[in-house]
């Protein structure tokens, strides 16, 4: 339930939460860009004295006095009008820029300590679009919007005296264009203006997830000659996005078209004031009046369009605080106080029940089993069956509903986080390089290992012919100057990882998917060394690579429909049979044997 009539803190105490003593600064921000507005309207006073000077000497300056003052008053009013708020600004930016950068790293830090199931499900485009696209909201209303904001509530407060000392009749007259904006201006602010803005950040945040999806994909759409129309889910979302564009314009255009057209007819109101007002013959001190308000009234318009552009930005940080503040509230994994190490690599999983999020059945249903140490096991079945998803529970990336995981006879919740990466190699289907030399993307499983290491480890895991077509080697930059590795490449350098971490758990989520036939060789070469030793799972849709396995468990539909061993499975005539028989007329599928 929503606490509607819960107070919530005002918009600069969220942000000050994160500012720490450079809060003052954007409060001085604040005082400074205040006293800069006012006296940027002194040296109009000053125009007005010289008009009124030249006014009266009618022309001969000769008999002009003060006039020279008048205008350096008025520069040097000017001019410090500008300082003040040049120091206003320097100030509100760098307690900007310290929010920011507080923002992002505590939600680095948080994000750190969340289930990776969770960083996989809600997907890294829509992630990085909270960390770094709400937090540089943030960072643009503190450092533009309100010294802003500031200005624009003290301006109209020095041009109402100034207006009503110099002929109130006038100043009233001019304020009414000011009034028929902030009609306007309210017709499009509001709860309705809030939703808005929510509907709008969500369908940004689901475009760039599913656009960072669609990217992932360009192999597999170049391979099959497919186009954007194959990936539903993102030209849905870019459909879904130009449809709320649309609806929201329209919605806005007649407001904002009437808030335009007020606070641009000032001068048409003056106008018709000197009409009005002025009769048939305009007096001296009347023009006089006149001349001021022609000449003052553009401020206001000015000061008006900055408060409707700031209050789109204060509706935008509301958002982004509560999109980081949604991010925030994730739970994090639990840590252990008193964490255990396993014994040996033995896995077992005893009754485990678990479902996503949401979901309306288990992803995975009372499964029990039990790995050896050394033992290599396969998870296989059809898609969706929960193979992934019980790798998963294995290296903790969710915590299981009911039942338990253990390796080693420990509870996987009773092992560090650390110490649990330390027990588990995760070779994952889509491999990722860093934009980092090879070395540094290698050393990545074992920060404190020696070149010499990473040089072993490389060439255990069939990599030395990489190595070899660099002329920088092992230093040479992933990513610089265009400068990449193909998907069989990035796998076997992704092996060499694991190699170099020596973990006593190696995990292989179909991790020969997208590698050609000569580099699958090699990453199947590599993964025969790296098994050695270790109790492996291996998830495969190709089944020619677990054969040799020591069991073969069949999942479908969150449940182990049959186990064991290759030879033992195809005499049950079960799925895996099934599967097997599927298999091999997929390889042995020829163009035009269907012919």
């Amino acid at each position: 339930m929503e606490k509607k009539n819960e107070k919530q803190p005002s918009l600069l105490k969220q942000l000050f939460v994160f500012a720490g003593s450079y809060k003052y600064l954007s409060i001085l921000s604040v005082i400074f860009a205040g006293i800069s507005a006012l006296i940027a309207l002194v040296p109009f006073y000053y125009i007005w004295r010289i008009m009124q000077e030249v006014l009266r000497v009618k022309l001969d300056f000769s008999q002009a006095e003060g006039i020279s003052s008048y205008g350096w008053h008025a520069v040097g009013f000017a001019l410090l009008g500008m300082l003040l708020y040049i120091v206003a600004l320097m100030c509100s930016h760098i307690s900007a820029f310290h929010v920011q950068a507080s923002m992002r790293t505590i939600m680095m830090e948080h994000i750190m300590t969340l289930h990776l199931g969770y960083i996989e499900t809600e997907g890294s485009g829509k992630i990085r679009k909270i960390v770094t696209d709400s937090s540089a909201a943030t960072e643009t209303y503190l450092a533009h919007n309100l010294p802003d904001k500031a200005v624009s509530a003290v301006t109209p407060v020095g041009l109402l005296i100034m207006m009503f000392l110099f002929d109130w009749r006038l100043g009233l007259i001019c304020l009414i264009p000011a009034a028929l904006g902030f009609v306007f201006m309210s017709t499009m602010m509001g709860k309705d203006m809030e939703k808005s803005m929510k509907e709008y950040q969500n369908s940004l945040e689901v475009m760039s997830s599913e656009a960072v999806e669609y990217v992932r994909g360009i192999p597999v759409v170049k391979t099959f000659g497919q186009s954007v129309f194959s990936f539903k889910r993102f030209k849905a979302a870019i459909d879904d996005y130009e449809k709320w564009t649309i609806d929201y314009t329209k919605r806005m255009m007649k407001p904002m078209i009437g808030f335009t057209t007020a606070v641009n007819s000032t001068f048409a109101f003056i106008i018709v004031a000197a009409y009005l007002l002025g009769g048939k013959e305009i007096t001296t001190d009347f023009g006089l009046n006149l001349f001021f308000y022609i000449i003052i009234t553009p401020i206001l318009t000015t000061t008006l369009m900055k408060l409707a552009y700031a209050g789109e930005a204060q509706l935008q940080v509301k958002d982004a605080l509560m999109r980081m503040g949604q991010l925030m509230e994730k739970e994090p994994l639990p840590e252990t106080a008193n964490g255990q190490v396993p014994k040996d690599s033995s896995i077992t999983l005893d009754n485990v029940v678990f479902a996503y999020e949401g979901a309306s059945k288990n992803a995975i249903d009372h499964i029990s089993l039990k790995v050896k140490p050394g033992q290599h096991i396969a998870f296989v079945g059809p898609s969706g069956g929960g193979k992934t998803t019980l790798a998963s529970l294995v290296a903790r990336f969710w915590d299981v509903k009911e039942g338990s995981v253990k390796i080693g006879g420990v509870n996987v919740k009773d092992i560090t986080s650390s110490e649990l990466m330390n027990q588990i190699s995760y070779v994952f289907q889509d491999s990722k390089l860093l934009k980092m030399s090879i070395l540094d993307n290698v050393r990545i499983s074992k920060p404190e290992a020696s070149e010499a290491e990473v040089l072993k480890a490389l060439k255990d895991a069939q990599c030395m012919d990489i190595i070899e077509k660099f002329p920088d080697g092992i230093h040479t930059m992933i990513g610089a100057k265009g400068l990449y590795v193909s998907g069989g490449e990035a796998q076997r350098l992704s092996i060499a990882r694991s190699f170099l971490k020596n973990a006593p758990v190696l995990i292989l989520d179909e991790a020969t998917a997208f590698a050609d036939p000569d580099n699958e060789q090699k990453v199947q070469a590599a993964f025969d060394n790296l098994s050695k030793d270790k109790t492996v799972i291996m998830i495969a849709h190709r089944l020619s690579t677990i054969t040799n396995a020591d069991c073969i468990y069949v999942l479908k539909d969150g449940k182990i429909a049959e186990s064991g061993r290759h030879d033992q499975l195809l005499q049950n005539q079960g799925v895996y049979a099934h599967m097997w028989e599927e298999y091999n007329k997929s390889v042995n599928w020829k163009v035009g044997s269907a012919l």
